[in-house]
């Protein structure tokens, strides 16, 4: 499968590309206006950032309780009810009067929901598609998070003028109800992928079998890690600019959609692996220039460039599923989702803490140092990885 035409003529991939668009938009104009809100109430970059990115310190407990269910719930029930949860949280933090403890809750409610939804969707595309066709689904779906996140910052910007930050974040709430009515009725009823109940004992014992595998380890950590670190760059535009910071928000989305656009439709297989670490260097570089306290102009180029390394996790997902057995698929994958969004969060906290003693520039350039010195760490172990994985696929003439 090697054309966007095969890609959509799949049954099911439509809905499911228009489930994951609606909640994209969703939360990336919920986030804006929250962050805004409590930035304008409390003058505080830590907190600001935390209310954008916290909800995904959720995520280490749902990563542990919850992710056998990833497997053992039908996706269009699962996929459904997440997003109706997703709505009614949204509507409690648009409540006039709500205090910060309160937003907070419920960021963390809504957070510890999502630690599921990622292993529900991407274990269903693994279902959807042939084997050939994942990376090129899952970088169009990376590509509709880089163009609704385009649309959900400038969006968000005109919307928080003319309806206030309460009033966009019951948009947003609206956004998730249409996901919500999307997967009902748009998607097949499936079976689950995986018998028996879901448990927290079924989660763990999962999750050490995943986690048992110096391959996988290798890649989940190379998945999470120097992406958290640059999410908590992201985290401190509001602090960093906050006139431009819808811009800046905007900027990273396109970044990200043009990295994934090529990896995943234009570079051939055999450049792919050559171009992982490098991506994941790219990623991090670019945020050094803020030391220097950059002018716009350079500073959206800068953000731009940064963003297209994001595409590196598309790479990594690819050599994740090949060699993670197939009813583990859903766990593997939402384990990945996790502990992405995780990193995320403690990637924000970082970053706002370090701000909050410094500057937000000077945390950027402590986060994108942080993130290059993983990367390089990391580095070896995946390419021996590679390299083992390449000789036990290789005939046995050539295996030498």
């Amino acid at each position: 499968m090697r054309t966007y035409r095969d890609l959509f003529r799949t049954p099911e991939y439509t809905p499911l590309f228009t489930v994951t668009s609606a909640q994209v938009a969703a939360s990336t104009v919920s986030g804006l206006a929250l962050g805004t809100l409590v930035y304008g109430t409390t003058r505080s970059p830590l907190l600001s950032a935390l209310s954008m990115f916290g909800g995904s310190f959720a995520q280490v407990l749902g990563a542990t309780v919850l992710l056998s269910a990833a497997d053992r719930l039908p996706p269009r029930a699962a996929l459904t009810g997440l997003a109706l949860v997703f709505s009614a949280g949204t509507v409690v933090l648009a409540l006039p009067g709500l205090p910060l403890w309160a937003v907070f809750a419920v960021v963390l409610g809504i957070g510890l929901a999502a630690s599921l939804g990622g292993g529900v969707r991407f274990g269903l595309l693994n279902e959807i598609l042939p084997k050939d066709g994942y990376l090129l689904g899952r970088s169009v779906l990376g590509m509709s998070v880089g163009v609704q996140q385009i649309i959900g910052f400038v969006a968000g910007g005109a919307l928080m003028t003319a309806l206030s930050p309460r009033g966009t974040l019951l948009t947003a709430a609206g956004l998730y109800l249409v996901a919500a009515i999307v997967a009902r009725w748009g998607l097949t009823a499936r079976p689950p992928r995986a018998q028996g109940r879901p448990s927290p004992a079924q989660t763990w014992r999962t999750n050490r079998a995943l986690w048992s595998s110096g391959e996988r380890r290798r890649l989940y950590l190379a998945l999470w890690v120097p992406n958290g670190l640059i999410v908590g760059c992201e985290s401190l535009y509001v602090a960093y600019d906050a006139s431009n910071a819808g811009l800046l928000f905007a900027c990273a989305a396109a970044g990200m959609l043009t990295g994934d656009t090529l990896m995943g439709r234009f570079v051939p297989k055999r450049w792919r692996e050559r171009l992982s670490a490098p991506l994941r260097l790219l990623l991090a570089v670019p945020y050094l220039v803020f030391l220097v306290h950059p002018s716009p102009p350079v500073a959206v180029a800068a953000v731009v460039l940064a963003s297209a390394g994001y595409s590196a996790g598309l790479l990594l997902q690819e050599r994740l599923m090949a060699v993670t057995p197939e009813e583990m698929s859903g766990q593997a994958l939402g384990l990945q989702s996790s502990g992405v969004l995780t990193m995320q969060g403690v990637g924000a906290a970082i970053a706002g803490a370090v701000a909050q003693v410094t500057s937000a520039a000077a945390a950027m350039g402590v986060m994108a140092v942080a993130s290059v010195a993983v990367t390089l760490a990391l580095a070896p172990g995946l390419r021996a990885g590679a390299a083992v994985e390449a000789r036990s696929s290789a005939p046995a003439g050539r295996a030498a």
